[in-house]
């Protein structure tokens, strides 16, 4: 094998959740960028449809389907229609999540729920059932997006967050324990503030804006583009001795923090 084609994709079936917001979209399209043909999950349909077509502009295959990921039978149906029309999933990239920013001692439990929901038991449950499909097929890379918070706390309203990412970090190294023995390999990658509607309170507050980004070395807010060499790296045949890692894309803020 050349060196170079460690990296392609082309051929293999990747399932991205999450691809409706500002990470998942671009890191789709950079998998069918790299080969791939993608199944792109949210709940927008319209955002999924505008995807979906891009993605076949690409000259690459893609399948949109509406889900809601804290849902059950809604992941089964997810993973159901992928093999029905693919007939595998090689890839999965749980990009899903959101945040709810208020203070720790007037955090309403039905935040905390909806916060945990998405981000922890919403990864769970497209791990598992995507897990039994690449079990079968003895093989897969599954790639969680998770935070730098998951290891560092801030000054901020980010107890629910931050708890939530933690979490995901811990799925990540469990399930690599868990399933090397089937060939299935599973890592995070754990971004600083990537400039998405997602951190766009972040932004509009000079005061938190101000303070955050002074924690980064290279001094500038990350974008989503940023992601996608990791993403492929992990998804690809180059990182086929490497699982149970968290991947810290953050232009310098844990060397130090």
């Amino acid at each position: 094998m050349g060196y170079r084609k460690m990296f392609d994709l082309t051929g293999k079936v990747a399932v991205v959740t999450g691809a409706t917001g500002g990470l998942g979209g671009p890191i789709a399209l950079g998998l069918a960028d790299f080969g791939c043909d993608v199944v792109v999950v949210g709940r927008r349909v319209e955002v999924l449809e505008k995807l979906k077509t891009s993605i076949e502009k690409l000259g690459r295959k893609a399948l949109a389907i509406k889900c809601d990921i804290t849902k059950e039978e809604d992941v089964v149906n997810l993973v159901n229609k992928t093999v029905e029309e693919f007939g595998r999933i090689d890839i999965l990239v749980n990009c899903a999540g959101i945040n709810i920013p208020k203070p720790a001692e007037e955090y309403p439990l039905e935040d905390w729920n909806k916060v945990m929901d998405a981000n922890v038991t919403g990864v769970f449950l497209v791990c598992r059932e995507v897990g039994k499909v690449m079990i079968k097929q003895n093989g897969g890379k599954i790639i969680n997006v998770s935070s730098v918070r998951s290891e560092y706390g801030l000054p901020r309203n980010y107890i629910a967050y931050c708890a939530s990412k933690a979490a995901v970090n811990l799925i990540t190294k469990q399930l690599a324990c868990e399933w090397a023995k089937y060939n299935i390999l599973v890592n995070a990658i754990a971004p600083t503030v990537i400039a998405t509607p997602l951190t766009a309170h972040i932004m509009k507050d000079p005061e938190l804006s101000r303070t955050m980004k002074s924690r980064i070395l290279l001094g500038r807010w990350g974008y989503p583009d940023d992601l996608i060499g990791a993403v492929i790296f992990f998804a690809s045949d180059a990182s086929n001795f490497v699982t149970g890692q968290i991947l810290f894309i953050d232009g310098g803020v844990t060397s130090w923090a």
